[in-house]
């Protein structure tokens, strides 16, 4: 058992988790943009599953809302060979998409012709 003083402590926790990020970025585990962290366990799920891991581990489904946070998102997606589930569902009004929460979706990226699953995406 270390013992730290108070100003030890905090530089002690603060190389640690750099450390952790570290190990995390060279596995593939996490990348970040703009103050953001985004992260994945690399495991298949379904949607609800993947929610609910998210909130297991403090956070919330990925819901890119710019291009920085986007590319972070498709750098799993290239990783991992796959897609990814979003923080996005179709709203009442066919074709229109809004955040889980009901906000509106203010900004998209989609492929040309796209979102095209009728609404199974």
């Amino acid at each position: 058992l270390a013992y730290y003083e108070n100003g030890d402590d905090i530089h002690h926790l603060a190389y640690r988790i750099s450390r952790l990020e570290g190990v995390l970025r060279l596995n593939k585990m996490i990348t970040q943009s703009g103050g953001k962290i985004f992260s994945t366990n690399g495991k298949t799920a379904d949607f609800d599953g993947t929610v609910e891991k998210c909130k297991e581990a403090g956070g919330s489904i990925a819901t890119p809302r710019n291009p920085g946070e986007n590319d972070a998102i498709l750098y799993f997606v290239k990783y991992f060979n796959t897609y990814a589930y979003l923080g996005i569902k179709q709203s009442v009004i066919p074709g229109k998409f809004q955040l889980l929460n009901g906000a509106r979706l203010n900004y998209s990226n989609w492929y040309s012709k796209e979102p095209s699953g009728q609404g199974e995406e």
